[in-house]
């Protein structure tokens, strides 16, 4: 099954506390960063959140192990070029997935809907639907995953209750 994994930074309140935050300079935000691993329909199956100073490279061991634990079966996972380096032979290595690299076309510079990566843009603008997810309120990175499964869990059920023939 294969799957994809993004990062934004939401920005994070006065009520986060610095240890658990930081700056992204390319982004220049001052909170944190959602690292998700989605299916091929945009569903979530793993969450991650860390200060938005961690790069995505220094989360993604954390992020893949969480979704091996999940979900054994997964064997291919796609990705965008901030995770490109050591972290390919890494999963490999130690995971036994293969992560694919999705860059931008030879020439890019505007903007252009890449399939593999469109699936988890989707789903962070699906999870910023919610108020609580579009800034980070909470004290605690794990409080903060929580309520990023609880917006999906929101459009979830709205997805299969519009399917439901009664």
């Amino acid at each position: 099954m294969p799957t994809r994994w993004s990062t934004p930074s939401p920005y994070g309140a006065e009520t986060v506390c610095r240890p658990s935050r930081g700056y992204d300079a390319g982004k220049r935000v001052n909170g944190r960063k959602r690292h998700i691993a989605v299916d091929t329909r945009g569903l979530l199956l793993a969450v991650l959140v860390t200060g938005a100073n961690v790069q995505d490279r220094a989360a993604a061991p954390a992020l893949l192990q969480a979704l091996r634990t999940c979900f054994p079966v997964i064997r291919l996972v796609w990705a965008d070029s901030g995770y490109a380096g050591r972290v390919v032979g890494w999963a490999a290595a130690h995971l036994a997935l293969t992560v694919r690299i999705v860059a931008k076309l030879a020439g890019q510079t505007t903007f252009v809907v890449l399939h593999r990566r469109w699936a988890v843009e989707r789903t962070f603008s699906w999870i910023n639907r919610c108020r609580r997810t579009v800034r980070d309120y909470e004290r605690l990175p794990d409080h903060h995953a929580a309520m990023v499964q609880w917006a999906m869990i929101i459009v979830m059920t709205r997805r299969l209750a519009r399917h439901q023939h009664t």
